[in-house]
């Protein structure tokens, strides 16, 4: 197959968390100064609470949810602090430090799989064998964290991520269990979710190899908590396809914070 290094860059980085897409971020909801405010600072919930609220599998439709793998909890790093909290989110984290935290991982059904005829070497010189591993690829893993937060430490935080939206348009380096590599734009875009703060952006790493790998996250305000969604698709990134943060997931996980 061509184009190996960067699929298997696009690979590590789908797995690992790694991949980046355009990023998306948007609406000014939560972002104000709370310190006119008249209501009261709020008060964090706690882990046990967490994972009461946070998805299970069987509530998502088309989707298989789970513990996050350590092969996807490896953070991305950046020495860039203004950044900083979006390599947190697209490595599945909150944009900073939460009083409480919990996550899983929800991978779309695969409704496709290889070919069983993809199996001669006639049918890999065709390239059908290829086309069909990408098939069977095609298919969003979103890393779904929820975390909570004292006083006013949820508007902060979200508020973090809006200033790295806009302030980190153009890249930065960044390297996740000892690779290298720097997303060269991050672009805003619409969110799937409503909230009391939204932010959703598109980064995009660079493979080496001319094939940008674009990811998707979304950060959604709800009072004291916040949705952390990250959503990669590597069969999408392969065949150039456009994707999004899967839309069942923030729509399930949305609904048990209500």
């Amino acid at each position: 197959m061509k184009r190996s290094s960067g699929v298997r860059l696009c690979a590590t980085a789908a797995v690992g968390a790694l991949s980046l897409a355009l990023v998306t971020g948007c609406s000014d909801g939560g972002s104000k100064d709370p310190g006119g405010t008249a209501k009261p600072a709020a008060k964090a919930l706690s882990a046990t609470e967490l994972k009461k609220l946070i998805v299970a599998d069987g509530e998502v439709p088309g989707y298989k949810v789970a513990p996050v793998p350590a092969t996807r909890a490896k953070p991305i790093t950046t020495d860039s602090a203004l950044c900083r909290p979006l390599a947190r989110v697209m490595s599945g984290l909150p944009p900073v430090e939460a009083a409480a935290q919990t996550d899983r991982l929800a991978t779309e059904n695969q409704t496709k799989g290889p070919s069983d005829k993809a199996t001669s070497m006639k049918d890999l010189a065709d390239g059908k064998f290829e086309e069909a591993i990408h098939t069977s690829l095609d298919r969003d893993v979103t890393t779904v964290a929820l975390a909570s937060y004292d006083g006013y430490g949820a508007e902060k935080a979200l508020a973090t991520v809006r200033t790295a939206v806009s302030g980190c348009a153009n890249g930065f380096p960044a390297a996740q269990a000892g690779t290298k590599t720097r997303f060269t734009k991050v672009t805003e875009e619409k969110a799937t979710a409503t909230g009391d703060g939204l932010v959703a952006f598109t980064a995009t790493m660079d493979t080496g190899d001319g094939d940008p790998a674009p990811v998707h996250a979304e950060v959604v305000r709800t009072g004291a908590t916040l949705s952390v969604y990250f959503t990669s698709n590597l069969g999408a990134m392969m065949d150039k396809k456009a994707y999004a943060v899967s839309p069942e997931v923030v729509k399930a996980q949305q609904a048990k914070l209500k």
